[in-house]
């Protein structure tokens, strides 16, 4: 199994020479990609919802990659 692709932190913040690094890239993508599936679902899948959501992340993440 290949090793999934985070993107790396979404809103990384240094202070007191510490590093918070929060939800990852590919978290904060699933997440505006599910939302938009949500509006208007009177009774959502939410297991179906949440794959498709990771796989538009997925998507997104390798887009990023292309050069």
């Amino acid at each position: 199994m290949s090793k999934i692709n985070e993107g790396g932190a979404a809103f990384p913040v240094s202070a007191d020479n510490m590093q918070y690094l929060g939800m990852s890239l590919r978290d904060y993508f699933a997440a505006k990609a599910m939302s938009g599936y949500m509006v208007g679902t009177a009774q959502p899948n939410a297991v179906a919802i949440a794959e498709t959501a990771y796989e538009v992340a997925d998507a997104m993440l390798a887009a990023r990659e292309v050069k």
